[in-house]
């Protein structure tokens, strides 16, 4: 049992649900909580890359790598992921997994090197400058999750008695809330309780939890970030470097959720089972910037920071849902889709989101470092990334909505992901043994819990990873592996007055990378 310990927090969040926005908490996290992504190289050593350079991968981390390159690298990173999904909840345990295609970075990047004379101090100084353009897969929201559990305490119908709170117009509790009460309502999921009267009406769910509920929840999502970058490094007498980046995501998010609760007896008791099904489609794209600097106090070490600015991104959402309630011999089978308050389509919002900001600094060191990289015997690199989740935040495109209704609604949603998130540090570390012409390589990533204990229970992420290089002539290939495994929770539905079992998550992700690269 995963409980919610501060129920002011489980307020907030049924507060947000009394709109018909589609935004909530876990949305900020999305596209947050990402795991690194780039090159075959990189991913083999932990996707550490703020201090090592010379890979076109760093132009998604510390950009001031890029002025390592003396020459031009084109390189194209397919890859194919599989991510398993064990879940228990309240004692049952089931397993989903999800297969699919996707790629790392792909692009082109062009180096040169330059003398540049003057006088005194700075007679004559070595310069580079590279210019590199590059789309890299930021994130993917290819995921399957079941869970199945017999429920004796509450039911999800809770929810929208909360959300109708003390309204006792009937009328309004049928027509306020097309995404969820008005639906329950409407197929007797939830009923007045009799002796009401116009204006006065109290409410009751038709689902008895007390004599057991079995409830399942399947997502079925899909979807991912795709940047695009432009970006520029250089450095002056192979010491300093310097870079910067622009980048430009766009995102694709589909997600459709079953829930379903029916009467874990054989009795006609006026409820058999109710199913609410949504479905949330996000598009959208965004714009950020990446700055950093490498420095090489000696020709074997290498030292470097980088700042992320938060992502700005103008999102659009297209929503709806329907609840079915069978209540056998009182109403029988009883459908209605969200559509039916919305001109038969689908809701659509637009809204602006902010990511967090991130914040590295990075160590590496290269084992016989000389100016001929072939004749290099390898590294150790190691990144520390500072992230604060709670900064995430949603915002009103006044173009759109910028009713005082909507933007009251966001101050709610955006102090609840204040105490919902924290801060977090992830590491990676990784190396690289070269012989010659081959190369072996390993790594590791450590993603810290971006949750208050008060939200969630402790969440992490572990990447484990190991690659063969091989570079002739001009020509590399790369091949990595990278197995993932990670701890979270889900929750169907949060109630105020009473603490809810979230579905313990144990996933286990495998990751297969190919990188094709050609120097010119």
């Amino acid at each position: 049992m995963l409980p919610v310990k501060n129920f002011s927090l489980s307020i907030s969040f049924v507060l947000l649900l009394s709109v018909t926005h589609a935004q909530e908490p876990d949305d900020a996290l999305r596209y947050a909580w990402t795991q690194p992504n780039g090159t075959a190289r990189q991913q083999a050593i932990g996707g550490a890359m703020a201090s090592l350079g010379g890979d076109l991968s760093a132009l998604f981390v510390n950009p001031a790598g890029l002025g390592f390159y003396k020459t031009g690298d084109l390189t194209l990173s397919p890859a194919y992921q599989r991510l398993r999904n064990k879940t228990t909840y309240l004692g049952r345990t089931e397993t989903e997994q999800r297969g699919n295609l996707g790629f790392g970075t792909i692009g082109l990047v062009t180096g040169t090197q330059f003398q540049e004379h003057g006088i005194g101090k700075k007679a004559e100084q070595k310069r580079t400058g590279a210019f590199a353009i590059a789309l890299n897969q930021t994130a993917t929201f290819s995921n399957n999750l079941l869970y199945r559990g017999l429920n004796t305490r509450h039911s999800y119908s809770q929810r929208f008695l909360e959300e109708i709170g003390s309204i006792g117009d009937a009328n309004r509790v049928a027509q306020d809330f097309p995404f969820g009460s008005s639906l329950a309502f409407n197929t007797y999921w939830i009923d007045t309780i009799g002796g009401g009267s116009t204006g006065n009406f109290r409410y009751k769910t038709r689902a008895t939890a007390s004599s057991g509920l079995l409830q399942e929840n399947s997502i079925r999502s899909r979807g991912a970030i795709n940047e695009l970058a432009l970006g520029y490094g250089g450095s002056v007498n192979e010491k300093i470097y310097f870079g910067f980046t622009l980048g430009i995501p766009f995102i694709f998010y589909n997600r459709t959720s079953t829930f379903t609760e029916a009467d874990a007896t054989q009795d006609l008791n006026n409820f058999d089972y109710a199913t609410l099904e949504q479905r949330l489609e996000t598009n959208g794209n965004g714009l950020n910037l990446k700055v950093g600097m490498i420095y090489r106090p000696a020709p074997f070490w290498r030292f470097g920071v980088a700042f992320h600015t938060p992502t700005w991104l103008r999102l659009t959402d297209i929503y709806s849902a329907s609840v079915t309630t069978d209540t056998e011999n009182y109403k029988g089978v009883q459908t209605q889709s969200s559509s039916l308050f919305t001109n038969g389509e689908d809701a659509q919002f637009t809204y602006f989101h902010l990511t967090p900001y991130r914040f590295l600094v990075s160590g590496s060191y290269v084992i016989n470092e000389t100016e001929d990289v072939t004749r290099q015997k390898g590294f150790l690199t190691a990144d520390l990334e500072y992230v604060n989740y709670s900064t995430s935040s949603f915002r009103v495109d006044p173009e759109i909505d910028n009713s005082q209704t909507t933007r009251n609604y966001f101050k709610e949603l955006n102090e609840t992901i204040d105490n919902s998130f924290r801060s977090a540090l992830n590491l990676r570390v990784g190396g690289e043994l070269k012989f010659t012409t081959l190369m072996t390589r390993a790594g590791v990533a450590l993603l810290g819990n971006p949750y208050r204990e008060s939200y969630s229970p402790r969440g992490r992420r572990v990447q484990l990873s190991g690659g063969l290089g091989y570079r002739n002539k001009g020509n590399f290939i790369d091949v990595t592996f990278v197995h993932t495994t990670g701890k979270d929770a889900h929750y169907a539905y949060r109630l105020s007055q009473q603490a809810v079992e979230g579905a313990r998550i144990d996933a286990r992700g495998s990751r297969v990378m190919i990188t094709f690269g050609h120097k010119f």
